[in-house]
């Protein structure tokens, strides 16, 4: 067999991305999952906690506790992420309440929180 006997065609697949060059083909999947998406919002969280760190003049050593105003959706997603929020932020604790009295309102993904760190 030789390769004049072969004929090879590529197409779109959903879900997947595909790149050729010099002789190579890479397909990544790249569907999102229920645990990636999750995984962003943790880390949107931390991107979020740490700017308040941030803006409250906290140091980069201070340790917090951090509260959520969190529907039940949401609050599952951190808890699912809690170890990961807490080494990434210096955070102690998180808990939830009810309401919070805090100017740190988080937007996206379609889901609102507010947020509110101490300094321990």
């Amino acid at each position: 067999m030789n390769i004049s006997d072969v004929e090879i065609s590529s197409k779109d697949i959903e879900g997947w991305l595909v790149a050729h060059g010099n002789g190579l083909t890479v397909a990544l999947d790249i569907s999102l999952t229920e645990t990636l998406l999750d995984e962003g919002i943790a880390r949107e969280l931390v991107n979020r906690i740490q700017n308040i760190r941030k803006d409250s003049g906290f140091a980069v050593t201070d340790k917090i506790n951090i509260s959520f105003s969190a529907d039940e959706g949401l609050k599952e997603k951190i808890i699912n992420h809690r170890d990961y929020i807490l080494s990434e932020t210096l955070g102690e604790n998180i808990d939830f309440q009810e309401s919070l009295d805090s100017e740190n309102e988080v937007v996206f993904e379609n889901m609102k929180t507010l947020i509110t760190i101490k300094k321990i």
